[in-house]
């Protein structure tokens, strides 16, 4: 990937649905470039999809927490799969110091908020972990 690449990718984050016909008029190449890029970056798999970002208030019966994720010895990649298979959980990201992982939780109320901090605390492998809540969001 080369610096264009990298220009293009930054003006899809910021907005995934601009016309190629913007995108080439902002990074100042030809639309065919644009274009020839977006497929190309699409096939080798730099760009996986395209998605709707809401604003945080958007949904305001959301509780959203970030959790982090000590795990015993070894049992990483079963502590993973685990959670993939978690629907209330948003991203999972592996990390370096104290902590294994952290983990974005989405639900839609404290009941079901509890019932899945205490499925992720019983997994094999989760020797300890930490949540908080998040409140206000400042920028995404």
């Amino acid at each position: 990937m080369d610096d264009l690449d990298h220009q293009l990718l930054a003006q899809l984050r910021g907005d995934a649905r601009a016309s190629v016909a913007s995108l080439a008029k902002k990074l100042g190449v030809a639309r065919g470039t644009v274009q020839n890029r977006m497929a190309r970056l699409e096939a080798d798999g730099t760009i996986v999809g395209y998605t709707v970002r809401l604003k945080p208030d958007a949904q305001e019966q959301q509780i959203r927490a970030l959790m982090t994720i000590a795990v015993e010895g070894n049992q990483v990649d079963a502590v993973v799969k685990a959670l993939r298979g978690e629907p209330n959980i948003a991203s999972l990201h592996s990390t370096n110091g104290r902590w294994d992982l952290v983990a974005e939780l989405h639900t839609d109320t404290l009941a079901s908020f509890d019932r899945l901090l205490a499925r992720i605390s019983r997994l094999p492998g989760v020797s300890s972990s930490e949540t908080s809540l998040l409140l206000t969001t400042f920028k995404l």
